[in-house]
C-alpha cells in the first residue's frame, strides 16, 4: 500500500466534529462537521497545495529577497518562492512532526527546528489541536532552545469554504479590522491605509463577490475576551464561521485564492492569523526577538455558529 504525500493520518473527533492532522507540515488536511466540510482541505493521495493547512514557522508570509540582518549578521534564506524572488512561509512546512501526546479529541505535535545557514537558531516547537465542544482550537508554543536570540513569527493558513457552494463569491465576510497594508508587485508592505469605505472595509458583513484580496490587515477588533473575530457566512444563512485569534496575532492575511491552480481558485479563502507582518524579519513589525529559553505562545481557532 502507497504511502500518503502527508505521513501519518492523525484522525480527531468529538460529537459530529472530524479533523484530521498530518505528520508531514504538521498542518491540518481536512476539519468536518456532519457532511459540512469547513476547510478546502486536499485529498489523502494528493501533495499539499497552497499551503492549505500549514504553520507557517518560523516566519509567515514573505521575506524580500530571502535576505535580512540579525544583531549585526547578514543572513540569506533560501529563495522558496522563486517567480517573486522572496524565501515564504518559514521552514516546516515540509518537515515530519512528531506525536507527543494523542487523545481522542486532542494531539500535540513537535518538531525542533535545528540551525541552518539562514536561520542558524534552534527552537522547540510544540502545535496542539484540539476538538473542543464549540469547535477547534489550534496553539502554537515555540521556545528557543539555542545559546543566542533568535527572530520569530508564526502565521498558519487555514482556508475556508462555504457549505454547498462551488465558489467563494457568495459569502459574506465581516473583517473586523480597521487598517490594511499597501504591498508591491511582490507582494511586500510598504505603507499603511484605512479601509474606511474602501473595497477592503468589511468590518460590516459583506458579500465577497468578484472582490480580489490577497493582503494583510490589522488594528483588528477585539472582543471583551481579547479575541477578534472574523466571520465568513453564507449569504442563504446555511453555514456560519467564526475565525478567532488571540492577541498574539496582530495581523490577518486574507486570500481569495487567484493564483492557485484554475480548479481550486476562490474555492475557498484563506484567513491565515500572523504574529507578524509579510516582510517582518527585514522590517521588525511585529516580529518577536526570542532570548534564549523564552517561548512564545500563539492561539487560534474556528468556533461553528
Amino acid at each position: 500500500m502507497a504511502l500518503a504525500p502527508s505521513g501519518e493520518q492523525i484522525e480527531l473527533s468529538n460529537g459530529d466534529q472530524r479533523a484530521v492532522v498530518v505528520e508531514v507540515g504538521g498542518g491540518l488536511r481536512s476539519y468536518t462537521i456532519g457532511e459540512q466540510a469547513v476547510l478546502d482541505g486536499y485529498a489523502l493521495d494528493a501533495l499539499c497545495s497552497g499551503v492549505r493547512g500549514h504553520p507557517l514557522i518560523p516566519w509567515p508570509n514573505r521575506v524580500r529577497d530571502g535576505r535580512y540582518e540579525w544583531d549585526g549578521e547578514e543572513l540569506q534564506l533560501d529563495i522558496s518562492e522563486p517567480l517573486l524572488d522572496n524565501a515564504i512561509h518559514g521552514l516546516v512546512r515540509w518537515r515530519n512532526w512528531r506525536v507527543r501526546e494523542r487523545e481522542r479529541s486532542r494531539v500535540v505535535l513537535e518538531e525542533i527546528l535545528y540551525p541552518t545557514p539562514g536561520y542558524p537558531f534552534t527552537l522547540d516547537v510544540e502545535l496542539t489541536y484540539e476538538l473542543l465542544d464549540d469547535g477547534l482550537a489550534v496553539t502554537a508554543r515555540a521556545t528557543n532552545v539555542g545559546s543566542r536570540a533568535c527572530p520569530y513569527g508564526v502565521g498558519f493558513h487555514p482556508y475556508l469554504r462555504l457549505a454547498g457552494a462551488a465558489r467563494i463569491d457568495d459569502g459574506l465576510l465581516t473583517l473586523p479590522a480597521a487598517v490594511g497594508l499597501l504591498s508591491d508587485e511582490r507582494l511586500i508592505p510598504h505603507s499603511r491605509e484605512a479601509v474606511d469605505g474602501g473595497d477592503y472595509d468589511f468590518r460590516a458583513p459583506r458579500r465577497v463577490g468578484a472582490t480580489v484580496i490577497d493582503s494583510c490587515f490589522t488594528e483588528l477588533e477585539r472582543d471583551a475576551d481579547g479575541l477578534a473575530r472574523v466571520v465568513f457566512e453564507h449569504s442563504d444563512g446555511s453555514a456560519r464561521w467564526v475565525l478567532w485569534l488571540d492577541s498574539a496575532y496582530p495581523f490577518l492575511m486574507v486570500f481569495t485564492g487567484e493564483t492557485l491552480a484554475p480548479s481550486e481558485q476562490r474555492r475557498g479563502l484563506a484567513i491565515e492569523p500572523m504574529s507578524c507582518a509579510p516582510n517582518a524579519l527585514q522590517s521588525g513589525e511585529g516580529l518577536v526577538r526570542l532570548e534564549p529559553g523564552e517561548s512564545h505562545t500563539a492561539r487560534w481557532g474556528l468556533a461553528v455558529l
